[in-house]
Order: C-alpha cells, then sequence, then structure tokens
C-alpha cells in the first residue's frame, strides 16, 4: 500500500498533538491561577458609595468602635450598616455644612435608607453569620482587614470557600480574647489559648467544614 502522508505531514501532525496537549495543559493552568488571584476576588478595589466614608478617619483617628455604626454585628447574621440617624448624631453638629454630606442629609429628611455599596458581599448559596464568628473570638480584622488606615474600604482577602476553609480547619490561631475583638492591630496569641479550648476546636473541625456549615 502506498504511503499516504509524505515524512514532513506526520511530523507536523505529531507537532500539532503536542501543541494541541500543551494549550490546554496551560489554559487549565492559568484558569487555575487567575480563579486564584486577587484581582479576581476584587481584592484591593473600592466600591462606590453614596459618601466617601472614610474608615482611617473615624475608626482610625476617632477610635469610634466597629459596633456604633455596624450595631447587629454580635447578635445576628448581618453586622448592619449605618443608618442616617446614626451619622447625623455627630453630624447634626460637626461639619454641618458640608456637601459632601448632602445624601446623608437627604435620607435623614426623607425617612429613607443610605443605599451603601457592600465591599464584601458573599453569594446568596453561602450562609455567614456574623455573631457567631464574633462572639468566638474572631476578629473584624481577620476578614476585613485594617480598616482603621483605610481611606476607602477594600477587600484584603478573597473570602474564597478555600480562604474560609483554611481557617476552619485550624481557627485556634486567629482566636481572641472577647474584649480584643474589635482591636485593630492586635497580634493573635495563637499558643497561649488554653489546651480545653483547643480541644474543643479540634473536634469541632468536622462540622466547622461539613458543606450544610455555609451551605443551607
Amino acid at each position: 500500500m502506498a504511503q499516504l502522508f509524505t515524512p514532513a505531514a506526520t511530523t507536523l501532525f505529531r507537532v500539532a498533538i503536542v501543541l494541541t496537549c500543551l494549550s490546554i495543559v496551560s489554559g487549565a493552568a492559568l484558569a487555575y491561577v487567575w480563579a486564584r488571584s486577587g484581582s479576581t476576588w476584587n481584592v484591593g478595589k473600592p466600591a462606590p458609595q453614596p459618601v466617601p466614608f472614610r474608615h482611617d478617619l473615624h475608626s482610625g483617628s476617632l477610635g469610634i468602635d466597629c459596633r456604633y455604626c455596624h450595631s447587629t454585628v454580635e447578635r445576628a447574621a448581618d453586622a448592619g450598616m449605618p443608618s442616617a440617624q446614626t451619622c447625623m448624631s455627630c453630624h447634626s453638629q460637626v461639619r454641618v455644612g458640608a456637601s459632601v454630606l448632602e445624601p446623608i442629609r437627604s435620607s435623614f429628611l426623607l425617612g429613607q435608607p443610605i443605599a451603601w455599596k457592600s465591599v464584601h458581599r458573599l453569594p446568596d448559596y453561602a450562609y455567614f453569620n456574623h455573631a457567631a464568628h464574633v462572639t468566638k473570638g474572631v476578629a473584624c480584622e481577620t476578614c476585613h482587614g485594617r480598616v482603621d488606615r483605610m481611606s476607602k474600604t477594600v477587600k484584603t482577602q478573597t473570602l474564597s470557600m478555600g480562604w474560609c476553609l483554611d481557617c476552619h480547619r485550624d481557627p485556634v490561631p486567629q482566636l481572641r480574647p472577647q474584649d480584643a475583638v474589635f482591636d485593630m492591630g492586635y497580634e493573635p496569641h495563637g499558643t497561649n489559648l488554653p489546651d480545653d479550648v483547643r480541644a474543643f476546636y479540634r473536634e469541632a473541625s468536622r462540622r466547622l467544614t461539613s458543606c450544610n456549615t455555609c451551605h443551607r
């Protein structure tokens, strides 16, 4: 039987097969890296807000406690966002005529909520309870970063499932005393935790990594 393909065509076909395989592997690797990069999860990107609220001023320079604005963080799944009434408790006397605060004054007078944009919103299929975390010693800073240094609030962590699971598998190094949960710049004590606390979280790790803990 006569040869169907020339040696050059056979070589070209083999090279094409190798290049196709390399392209598939490279594409999969790039997709893997892209899916885990900070930019994909909007890390470092501020959301446009109706008012240019500065955490570095309010939380940092003025030392206002997180709970003053996020008033339900210790007792509800949602931390709560500041209402116009909360803002006006100060701004009825401070920077009263500032044009940048007009949306706050309008919301207050009209009795309408301020349309804050969420920076850390999770997908609807992921359940997160703020109270369950902060009352067990997980600090605001752990997930939200040093907001007391942010002129614009941005994500500092991906908040991906993998990131959450890393903590759920071994939460002990992230835990703080209850009176330090809302402090900024606190160094987690990790090794100073009592043995019974460590034992509790070792036993709880199976429940904390169960699918239905976050997907209900």
